[in-house]
């Protein structure tokens, strides 16, 4: 039998995207610390500090996987098995689940190490361009984040492909939902993994972060970055481990999920047509191309250019997937199709897609709006600090809150015109569609934490203060792009998480039809409403679990990095050396550490709910956290962001600059800020994701033992 030419496509783009990646890799590669270093000493210093970043976000990472070996393991045998549906005796569906869950883990445990890999040999090459110029640091920092969004998208697309083949060898005669089913666990895979890089590397950079700052910037009060403070070498890992390994996998994690939930939902229409059938695979498949184009036309000169290159690789990215997913719409798509008796066109198909992809823009935009220091909200948090710690948190609290509200709005309209064009099938389209130009959004995301370590780099290595400036304004530009990845992938997130808990009733409608599970869901049933708080409440236990391990992180940082201000000789006069490993150890530690009661706490809600009180309780479970979990994401997040531009307006020279009272307030209100921006706030995405998978990839359970308590 011949492969269809969709499979062949996105094959081809799948490779293409992997050959884009070792481009890139090889490109940044040819740039020698040693050849811009103005002598030995120097070259040596670099790399010394290139090499501690290193090192420490390796070590991370590989103690990190041995938790994440334990726990592929446990859930494996969990899925081999609960799940196995009774209809289909012939296949057990078990098996092939645990093998697509399995692969799932695997490809985003190696997207994460090739983005983290990248980034920590991409940061000291940053360094050393800025001393040729800004245009050649810009292109190195891009480029070694694009490294990072053409490995992950395109081992998403050709894993998924992979799967499908490998089942439709295997199991020729298999329904085709039963497959798609089967291929969901690979989503649950690549959620589960960012389940320990976004919510274990979110503890460990803020462990760092607080206590490099309340130590070192307002205790000693020496500057960021600066060699003499222990927790430095920490803090940059920890821009790492959670800026690149841990929001690669989360978004990777959204890219599998959504595209299971559109292949299951569109089972029901496409079960003999296959280009059909593998659309939503494509959708993500031809954002490999088109970001090779968009980041053609990124060119930077001066100063004034960074970030509105950064802006306009969004806008690019975005007007030229537009177009190519019009035409690839029309081309695979039937004129028309039905699913549950409602006929739809492929025309309204693209509508949803257009409204995924123009409300992920639009949510990043409002996200740079509330966040960026060039904007007025911003500005009112950094003048708030000028009467204390008080006002700036009190303000900043404020912006979080009134922040959440037009994104929101505008996520609700994509799922009402998705909804109203295509149905269940419109929203998963939908959410696709907000991750269409996901090459891009981890390009510009890995690009901070590179931009960020290369200023670190040049002030530990005491390079001139030019190429200090270049970077920072590298890192300037990629802490406003860094809050708009935040805003795009909680956005995605809520859309993903949506079509998830679709995908899980149309399952369950399928496997059970005469329970009737799509009409017997009512908000005023007792056991619906009473769900649905128990769900909302869910995502305040889950910030609450993840702000006090910060804090208890923190706390042990802290104490370190006092004790070897205290017990170090030379350290201030800069004739002691600190010792950086400890402290990067004692993060790792407890990141390890704290992260297993939160992680506990999302997969298991889920199965325990599902079997106990039914599905019904469990779509009610999962709607109450979504909607609470993605407004206090949105709030959290923008609200860190603002304090931290806030501070970072006054340190330009506003408000008195640094060392004034206004000053030390705003480091205050980043250091509050700094557990809700990057661990607590995006965390939530991994919340509101990984338990809408699970119900899906357990749904054969839940029919069958489901609701023991209530029978």
């Amino acid at each position: 039998m011949p492969i269809p030419l969709i499979v062949i496509l996105i094959l081809v783009l799948s490779v293409f995207g992997l050959g884009v990646a070792l481009f890139y890799i090889r490109r940044a590669s040819l740039v020698h610390v040693d050849a811009y270093a103005d002598n030995p000493e120097q070259a040596k210093r670099i790399h010394f500090i290139q090499n501690a970043i290193s090192k420490g976000s390796m070590a991370f990472l590989l103690q990190e996987y041995k938790y994440m070996a334990v726990f592929i393991a446990g859930f494996s045998a969990v899925i081999f098995l609960l799940i196995d549906d009774p209809h289909t005796p012939d296949i057990n569906e078990g098996v092939y689940t645990a093998v697509s869950f399995i692969l799932g883990c695997a490809i985003s445990i190696f997207s994460g190490f090739i983005g983290m890999k990248t980034a920590t040999n991409g940061n000291a090459r940053v360094t050393v361009s800025a001393k040729s110029s800004l245009e050649k640091a810009f292109q190195v920092a891009v480029e070694s984040g694009a490294v990072m969004g053409f490995s992950l998208v395109s081992l998403a697309t050709l894993g998924l492909i992979l799967i499908y083949m490998a089942l439709d060898f295997l199991l020729p005669n298999a329904a085709t939902h039963i497959l798609m089913e089967i291929i969901a666990g690979f989503g649950l895979g690549g959620s589960s993994i960012a389940l320990f890089a976004r919510v274990g590397g979110g503890i460990f950079t803020k462990a760092a972060d607080v206590g490099a700052d309340l130590v070192g910037k307002v205790e000693q009060g020496i500057p960021e970055d600066d060699p003499r403070n222990p927790a430095v070498i920490a803090d940059n890992v920890g821009d790492n481990v959670g800026d690149v390994a841990g929001m690669g996998a989360d978004l990777f994690g959204s890219c599998a999920e959504s595209t299971c939930a559109a292949l299951v939902i569109g089972a029901v229409a496409f079960s003999t047509d296959i280009q059909a059938l593998l659309y939503p695979i494509l959708i993500s498949a031809i954002g490999i191309p088109v970001s090779l184009v968009t980041l053609m036309f990124i060119r930077v000169k001066e100063e004034a250019d960074v970030a509105p290159a950064l802006k306009n690789m969004l806008l690019i990215s975005t007007g030229i997937m537009a177009v190519n997913v019009l035409l690839s719409t029309l081309l695979l798509l039937p004129a028309t199709f039905t699913i549950y008796g409602e006929v739809y066109t492929n025309m309204g198909i693209y509508w949803c897609f257009l409204s995924g992809l123009l409300g992920g823009l639009t949510v990043g935009l409002l996200t740079e709006r509330y966040t960026s220091h060039d904007f007025e909200y911003v500005r009112e948090v950094a003048r708030a600090s000028e009467t204390g710690s008080a006002t700036n948190i009190i303000f900043g609290l404020a912006l979080g809150y009134s922040s959440a509200v037009f994104p929101i709005l505008a996520i609700a309209a994509s799922v009402f015109i998705s909804f109203l064009f295509a149905g269940m099938y419109g929203v998963a389209i939908a959410s696709l569609g907000m991750l269409g130009t996901l090459v891009i959004g981890l390009t510009i995301d890995a690009y901070g934490p590179v931009a960020d370590n290369a200023g670190g780099i040049a002030e530990m290595s005491g390079l001139g203060e030019d190429v200090r400036k270049r970077t920072d304004l590298l890192d300037s530009a990629g802490n406003t792009t860094a809050a708009i990845g935040k805003g795009f992938a909680i956005g995605s997130a809520i859309l993903t998480a949506l079509a998830l808990i679709v995908a899980f009733l149309t399952r369950a409608d399928q496997l059970d039809p005469e329970a009737k599970i799509l009409e017997s869901i009512n908000i005023i049933d007792p056991l619906v409403l009473t769900s649905l708080f128990c769900g909302a409440v869910l995502p305040f236990l889950f910030s609450a679990m993840t702000m006090k391990s910060v804090g208890k992180a923190a706390f042990d940082m802290i104490e370190e990095v006092r004790n070897q201000f205290r017990t170090i000789p030379g350290i201030m006069d800069g004739t002691g050396e600190p010792d950086y490993a400890k402290c990067v150890e004692i993060s790792t530690r407890a990141a390890l550490r704290e992260m297993l009661l939160p992680g506990a706490l999302i997969m298991a809600t889920p199965i325990a709910v599902g079997f106990l009180f039914g599905i019904p309780a469990l779509a009610g479970v999962l709607i109450g956290s979504l909607i609470t979990g993605g407004i206090l994401a949105i709030a959290s997040a923008n609200a860190g962001g603002a304090w931290d531009n806030a501070k970072k307006y006054i340190e330009a020279g506003n408000l008195g600059g640094k060392g004034s009272e206004a000053h030390h307030a705003a480091v205050v209100g980043d250091t509050v800020g700094d557990p809700l921006k990057d661990t607590s706030g995006p965390s939530l995405n991994i919340l509101i994701k990984l338990s809408a998978i699970i119900s899906l990839v357990f749904v054969p359970f839940f029919v069958e033992y489901g609701g023991i308590l209530i029978r």
